[in-house]
């Protein structure tokens, strides 16, 4: 059977499964972390939507990518929210073989051109490209996976990223502001850093998508993520949170505008900044295909040249399927 048609029939079971009413309020705890990729469970939350489904969350946000793939291994949380870090995820899976699947994946460009990541810079900085930055500081995300991409994008530049740029671990809301005050000299950062920059006049994207530009586009940073414990233990509860992400996603694809407001909720955006985030290119589960994975294996490569990951990780096989529910 083609993989297109196996996500076609699962997606089928899932829908059917998340029409079936809820016999009593199950408990599950998803862990977050505060970007434009996790706007899914944004609206999911605004919603109202695993309520619906009779789903009660423990929503545990994080700031430290690794800290939410962490949780999940060690069985502190059910559930990654879309914004899941992917290479992080798929180290994981090759240290702990069987561990996840992956229903969705968030990121960047594709046909639509969507901004996901960018090189910050204040305001009249000498930096226009990742070749600018010999002897500077740059700031990305803490945590291995920003860090592996951080490297790989300086190396591109013809830099070596352990002799002429100096790396920092920075928070996603400290960026803009460590920018600014002169701390770090650029950032390497996910949306809505960038939108931010550009709304306080005082930073700006040097480079918009470098990811995109280097890596692959589309480019998946960020993937949704249940454990094959969770799915094994709750099979049921499983389909429904596949079914209400995969609504979510749609809905946040189909109405962003509308639901602006609330991922000022819950990232770094005022208010008044909502109205200029960048939207975010995100894929559901029944959506993902051929050109997707492959988008996702480039990722998992450049940490194998990278020397993180020890032997390659066919990323198909973390994808999630109808097989991988108990029948």
């Amino acid at each position: 059977m083609k993989f297109s048609t196996m996500l076609a029939a699962a997606f089928a079971a899932v829908s059917l499964a998340a029409a079936i009413p809820a016999q009593a309020v199950e408990k599950v705890t998803i862990a977050w972390l505060p970007i434009m990729q996790t706007t899914a469970f944004y609206v999911a939350m605004k919603e109202g939507l695993f309520e619906k489904a009779g789903i009660e969350v423990n929503a545990v946000r994080f700031e430290n990518p690794n800290q939410i793939v962490d949780a999940l291994v060690s069985g502190q949380a059910d559930v990654g929210a879309p914004g899941t870090a992917a290479g992080i995820t798929a180290l994981a899976e090759s240290r702990f073989p069987g561990t996840f699947k992956v229903f969705g994946l968030e990121g960047g460009g594709g046909p639509m051109h969507r901004i996901d990541d960018a090189l910050i810079v204040a305001n009249h900085s000498p930096i226009h490209s990742f070749k600018d930055l010999k002897g500077k500081t740059l700031g990305h995300l803490p945590g291995i996976q920003w860090r592996t991409i951080a490297r790989y994008m300086v190396r591109q530049a013809g830099l070596d990223p352990d002799k002429d740029v100096h790396l920092q671990d920075i928070a996603s809301g400290l960026q803009v502001p460590s920018v600014v005050s002169g701390s770090v000299d650029a950032t390497l950062s996910l949306e809505p850093v960038g939108s931010i920059a550009a709304a306080s006049g005082d930073a700006t994207r040097a480079v918009t998508n470098p990811a995109e530009a280097e890596i692959a586009d589309p480019f998946y940073s960020g993937v949704s993520v249940l454990t094959t414990r969770f799915i094994a233990a709750h099979p049921d509860t499983a389909r429904k949170i596949v079914a209400v992400l995969d609504q979510a996603t749609r809905m946040a694809n189909q109405s962003f505008d509308t639901y602006r407001p609330v991922i000022a909720h819950y990232t770094a955006l005022r208010p008044n900044e909502a109205s200029v985030v960048a939207q975010p290119y995100l894929r559901a589960w029944n959506e993902i295909d051929a050109t997707d994975i492959a988008s996702y294996q480039a990722l998992v490569d450049v940490f194998q040249k990278e020397g993180v990951l020890q032997k390659h990780l066919d990323v198909s096989s973390l994808i999630l399927t109808s097989k991988d529910f108990p029948k």
